[in-house]
């Protein structure tokens, strides 16, 4: 029992370090978008997907691991929910583009920091997770502060509810997927690279020629957008595998903070009072939905 215990704690552990790890680039990522403005959120996804697959192929070739993808292409029922979750991923990718390129991080972001209220919500009717009465109280808090945030904005904050839901059902798919995290990267963005090449060649037709890529240094950035991508999700991947869903939807707040800081310095959102109290709700859930978790583990460890 002892050894399966500290099993089962290094696998946390491990879990935890990856997750952490994928949701500060996350935090970062919008810095690299705001320079590619000029490209399109349809372009970058399409970039992104491409990129992605070409790096995570050389890992995967690289790693011996070619096997793993022809186990799951043979695995007809592995693929249909990995197609799922590929088109899940690129619909909050081309979200979270367009949020950057219209000026919206802070909705963005805010929408990144209800995702664990979904994440837990997902946990409790998909996994028979459950909650302690003081994270049922943050999750209320949070509830609460979505309907404050939708008095900020004058309306309903689809951007902020789009990201919540689709990066929440994406990291059940993953959850659920009999794939490890490279492979079943590798096989999403396989799936998506023939719509992503479509897209582009009738971009190319209609511009005649190859349009933004045709610059140095946009091509660059492109470029960029493979390892930026993966590396995080190949990170997401390995964390969500190892994680309960409520604890990745903790570490969903690192992403968002950072994107909150960015929005209102170095991007100039402007942020009222009526969002300034949604958002200080939000860490108040996150602070009493943490401090139940550390003091409920610390009693199972004693």
């Amino acid at each position: 029992m002892a050894s399966i215990s500290t099993t089962d704690a290094q696998r946390s552990e491990s879990g935890l370090v990856a997750g952490l790890a994928a949701y500060l680039l996350w935090g970062f990522l919008p810095l690299l978008f705001n320079l590619m403005r000029h490209v399109g959120a349809a372009t970058l996804v399409a970039d992104r997907t491409l990129w992605s697959l070409l790096l995570v192929g050389i890992i995967m070739i690289v790693g011996g691991r070619t096997a793993e993808v022809r186990a799951i292409l043979r695995d007809h029922k592995a693929v249909r929910s990995m197609a799922v979750a590929a088109f899940v991923l690129a619909a909050n990718w081309l979200i979270y583009v367009y949020a950057v390129e219209t000026n919206q991080v802070l909705e963005a972001s805010f929408g990144y920091f209800i995702n664990p209220l979904v994440n837990v919500a997902m946990g409790m009717v998909l996994l028979g997770e459950r909650l302690s009465r003081w994270q049922t109280v943050a999750v209320s808090i949070a509830t609460i502060a979505i309907g404050i945030q939708a008095l900020g904005l004058g309306g309903v904050p689809y951007i902020a509810l789009s990201l919540a839901l689709s990066f929440a059902l994406y990291g059940y798919l993953r959850k659920t997927a009999k794939a490890s995290s490279a492979t079943g990267l590798f096989v999403e963005t396989l799936i998506l690279a023939p719509v992503a090449l479509a897209y582009l060649a009738v971009t190319f037709v209609l511009d005649g020629g190859i349009g933004v890529h045709a610059d140095p240094y946009t091509l660059g950035l492109l470029m960029l957008t493979g390892p930026a991508t993966a590396l995080p999700l190949l990170l997401f991947a390995f964390a969500v595998q190892r994680l309960r869903l409520s604890t990745i939807g903790m570490l969903q707040y690192v992403a968002p903070s950072i994107q909150f800081v960015l929005a209102i310095t170095l991007f100039g959102e402007h942020l009222n009072g009526v969002r300034l109290v949604s958002f200080a709700l939000i860490w108040l859930s996150l602070i009493v939905y943490t401090v139940d978790s550390v003091v409920r583990r610390r009693r199972t460890a004693t």
